[in-house]
């Protein structure tokens, strides 16, 4: 497994969160283990102290996205950097699941689960793979989704680093709201040419009037 796989730990992680809705889904035990994923070994070991580590480096986490998001690099990798220090990793060699043509083993890294607790393991897999993804593609490849009220963090993935929402949904509703906001915007115009219209008449009407009075 690609140590960039891990990254989406960190996405998945932020996304539990969404401050401009007011919820949050990592309030139990059970959701934790769901953010970890079926057959996770860290995930049993989860308890309520765990939901409040995360629910910490959370905050955190979503401040690298929100630097990368501003144009603040070396912000962003500060923060990450922090926590890489904070929540060390162990990697390791593995070359378990995959095999070449051959049966050989496709060895690859591995992050080996040695934390104290299933909160510190989840944080230094997903700072591992937020790092590795950060340097590997770039840190506006980190972004924060553009679609308000959303604001969910992604990783950009696409060929011309355009991405700026966290999924089609989003997109979708932004176009539509940037349609009717253009539709609205061409409306007024419209209706104050017209009224400009309706007055420079009035105008001309009233000075033929006068002239016509005077003679």
């Amino acid at each position: 497994m690609e140590l960039a796989y891990y990254s989406d730990y960190a996405v998945r992680l932020v996304n539990t969160e969404e401050p401009a809705r007011g919820t949050d889904s990592l309030t139990s035990v059970e959701a934790l283990r769901e953010l970890f994923g079926a057959g996770a070994q860290a995930a049993r070991r989860a308890s309520d102290s765990d939901v409040t580590r995360l629910r910490s480096v959370r905050t955190r986490l979503r401040a690298i996205f929100e630097a990368a998001d501003a144009g603040e690099e070396v912000r962003a990798v500060d923060l990450l950097n922090a926590l890489l220090m904070e929540f060390p990793v162990s990697p390791q060699i593995s070359g378990h699941e995959f095999r070449d043509e051959d049966g050989r083993p496709k060895w690859h890294m591995h992050i080996a689960d040695h934390a104290a607790n299933a909160g510190a393991s989840y944080t230094a897999t997903a700072c591992m793979g937020l790092a590795v993804h950060l340097t590997e593609l770039g840190v506006d490849r980190l972004g924060i989704c553009q679609a308000a009220p959303c604001r969910n963090a992604y990783l950009d993935t696409s060929t011309n680093r355009s991405r700026r929402y966290c999924s089609d949904r989003c997109a979708t509703r932004a176009n539509v709201a940037a349609y009717r906001a253009r539709k609205r915007l061409e409306s007024r115009e419209a209706g104050a040419a017209t009224g400009a219209a309706r007055n420079g008449r009035s105008a001309d009407a009233s000075q033929d009037s006068s002239a016509t009075g005077e003679r």
